[in-house]
């Protein structure tokens, strides 16, 4: 049909796009998270160990 753009995001993909975006941002935390505890597990059994 003339007029109509076929190039976006459908309401179920701009739905899927946000949670993907969502739960991203929350792993990203979760992984700080644990590279942060990591270091500082690392630290305690290695106190020689460069922070």
């Amino acid at each position: 049909m003339p007029g109509e753009r076929d190039d976006r995001l459908t309401t179920d993909e701009r739905a899927e796009l946000a949670a993907l975006r969502k739960e991203n941002a929350q792993l990203k935390r979760a992984n700080e998270v644990l590279r942060t505890a990591s270091a500082l597990f690392a630290a305690q059994l290695d106190p020689t160990r460069p922070k």
